[in-house]
């Protein structure tokens, strides 16, 4: 009787677990417009809730150039996203840094110095895809495996831009690209986007120099702020090249960001006796 016992026991605990089997298959994919609608949740949560902050940023800008020898600069710099309120009384994130170092020595200058420099992109890519850019943007979701629910969500686009809607669009340029997304958390965690027709200018005098190709990515991860978790970037990258054949000149850009720590001023009252420490 012993054996009978024990083989009712397992295929009763095979029943038990048949129903949350298939729940678990039959569970339904997100489809595009529910992950953009996540990403759009996301963006608004980002851009009302993130607190001004500060982390630790490593830039390697070079350039190389046919007959010349290469460029390269390497700046290492307290960057800083500050909320503040504009004249309209709306809030807004800008981006500042404090340079330390450049080259291993220090700096001279609070202006980030080197072939090539990027900004803006903190806040302002993880627009790029969202329900807000729709109107000027053409998204496509990858095909998602159900059998691998955990796999990221793959979301290939490109650019529609037309003079009634160009003003909107976050990207100037006819683009494209690929955003992945963390399944788990809907959270953004790999963007790149391709400009084949990108105009590089002098960042001195803003003169146009050439059109070439610009190939962008950013790559995003978790992070602590005031008892909050973000996803902020940890590694952005870009290549710029323009020209053909042997006159080919290249520019890249390399920067990565970690320490992120929230800027918090905090006071303190004092009798009126008694004397402040240094």
């Amino acid at each position: 009787m012993a054996p009978r016992t024990s083989s009712l026991k397992v295929c009763f605990a095979a029943v038990l677990m048949l129903p949350a089997t298939l729940y678990a298959q039959q569970a339904p994919s997100p489809t595009l417009n529910e992950i953009l609608q996540r990403l759009e949740a996301n963006l608004n949560r980002f851009d009302t809730r993130v607190p001004s902050l500060f982390c630790d940023e490593h830039v390697v800008s070079s350039q190389m150039a046919p007959k010349t020898p290469p460029q390269n600069t390497v700046t290492d710099s307290v960057f800083r996203l500050s909320r503040t309120q504009s004249p309209e009384n709306t809030k807004t994130l800008v981006e500042s840094r404090e340079v330390k170092t450049v080259n291993g020595k220090p700096a001279t200058s609070e202006d980030v110095d080197g072939p090539t420099v990027l900004s803006g992109l903190f806040e302002g890519a993880l627009a790029v895809v969202s329900l807000d850019q729709a109107a000027c943007t053409n998204y496509t979701l990858q095909k998602i495996n159900s059998k691998r629910p955990g796999d990221s969500y793959s979301i290939h686009f490109a650019t529609v831009l037309t003079p009634k809607n160009a003003d909107a669009c976050f990207l100037q340029e006819e683009s494209s690209g690929r955003a992945v997304i963390d399944s788990a958390t809907m959270q953004l965690k790999h963007l790149e986007i391709t400009t084949p027709h990108h105009i590089i200018t002098d960042g001195d005098s803003s003169t146009l120099r050439l059109v070439g190709k610009r190939k962008l990515t950013i790559e995003y991860a978790p992070v602590l702020l005031g008892g909050e978790s973000f996803w902020m970037p940890s590694l952005i990258t870009m290549l710029n090249t323009g020209g053909s054949g042997f006159h080919t000149t290249s520019w890249s850009f390399r920067a990565t960001y970690r320490n992120y720590h929230r800027r918090e001023v905090t006071s303190r009252l004092l009798p009126a006796d008694a004397a402040p420490k240094p």
